[in-house]
């Protein structure tokens, strides 16, 4: 009879700042989690426990102070390599069955505790991290851009970023105007006023990563009062754009244990087609194809019908969501990555994707491609 040691401890995984490490101990799977920031501990646990009262989550069984940081003991779910995320269903080249039971019981829970806990509320009470922190004096924005100014894509559109505004933006053939000094500046003054903001409980930051199948959620410093736009520009902007192309590009550590992500990063890279400066029109021309893999689309798809549609009626009859999604969008896009620090070709295609956001032609509903045909070429 082989006998198990009573301890046993599995390879340690960094996401962003923190340290997950999957432990048996007498027998129990447990996931460690380690972070060095002692308010953004007490973020999780405060999330966690308001999370557990509406959602699924693991078990937390113990925290406590260590040197350097804090460790958190949570019941470690089912799983493995390539599987127990929402990601890999994902990673598929066509939805599965799992995939659409996963994003029907995904949406039925969000959308009964939604409707259930929305409310006004003042934006000094909203979760900040992810929006107002990042623009606020000294966030993300300020840190990225202030008093910085870079080409839009170097050997491609040699025009600075600080110029953008002296030149006509054509995207697939469509006419566009970005001032870059004026949509930071916009975007500091939204996530600045007092205005109070729909919002609901919710995890905060729904990515394929922190969602699990079977379904559950992960990751809770950013779980409370949320912007309930905010929420929904999250997971599409996720689904869409960094889940499968960006994030695996720029972070590929956080897919050690799902390698199979990585194959299907080229179904869900945009494609440039053209991209040129004519200085006697004044005009930056860029064309580019955007691509999306099935499992991608239907999720997409499934999250905007099932979920977003129907909030939106109930909570803003009559109103556009274009303007209720668009700087929680644009935050997503210029404050998660610092664009000066992508490649050329990426840059210019988050450039193009900020310039339809900001467009007063701007819709969410073929801007995301949330349809189950592929999402026709221009």
């Amino acid at each position: 009879m082989t006998v198990q040691p009573p301890l046993r401890i599995g390879p340690v995984r960094r996401f962003t700042r923190n340290l997950l490490c999957p432990v048996d101990l007498l027998d129990r799977p447990l996931l460690l989690k380690y972070t060095r920031d002692p308010a953004e501990a007490r973020e999780e646990i405060r999330g966690h426990a308001r999370l557990a009262r509406h959602y699924r989550v693991p078990a937390l069984y113990a925290h406590l102070r260590v040197p350097g940081g804090h460790l958190l003991a949570y019941e470690r779910l089912p799983g493995g390599t390539d599987q127990g995320l929402l990601l890999d269903l994902l990673n598929a080249d066509e939805p599965s069955g799992d995939l659409h039971t996963c994003m029907d019981q995904l949406t039925a829970v969000y959308r009964e505790v939604i409707l259930a806990t929305a409310w006004p509320t003042d934006p000094a009470h909203v979760v900040r991290k992810l929006y107002w922190e990042r623009a606020a004096p000294g966030g993300r924005l300020d840190t990225y851009y202030a008093g910085k100014d870079f080409l839009v894509a170097d050997n491609l559109i040699d025009v600075p970023v600080s110029r953008l505004d002296t030149y006509t933006l054509s995207v697939n053939g469509r006419r566009h105007q970005l001032d870059w000094a004026a949509t930071l500046r916009w975007l500091r003054a939204h996530f600045a006023t007092a205005e109070p903001v729909w919002t609901a409980l919710t995890q905060g930051d729904p990515t394929d990563v922190n969602l699990a199948h079977p379904l559950a959620w992960f990751d809770y410093d950013t779980a409370g009062t949320n912007s309930i736009p905010g929420e929904f520009a999250n997971f599409l902007w996720y689904a869409s754009a960094l889940g499968g192309w960006l994030v695996p590009r720029y972070n590929p550590s956080a897919f050690a244990d799902h390698q199979a992500t990585f194959a299907h990063v080229p179904a869900n890279t945009p494609e440039i087609r053209r991209a040129d400066v004519d200085h006697s029109t004044s005009t930056i021309h860029i064309d580019y194809t955007s691509r999306l893999s099935a499992p991608r689309r239907a999720a997409v798809t499934a999250y905007w019908n099932q979920l977003v549609q129907p909030v939106a009626d109930r909570l803003w009859p009559g109103e556009t969501l274009a303007n209720l999604l668009r700087p929680y969008l644009a935050m997503r896009i210029l404050g998660v990555y610092n664009l000066a620090d992508l490649a050329p070709e990426d840059r210019l295609v988050l450039f193009a994707r900020l310039a339809e956001a900001m467009s007063p032609t701007f819709d969410p509903t073929t801007y995301f491609c949330p349809l189950e045909s592929p999402c026709p070429a221009p």
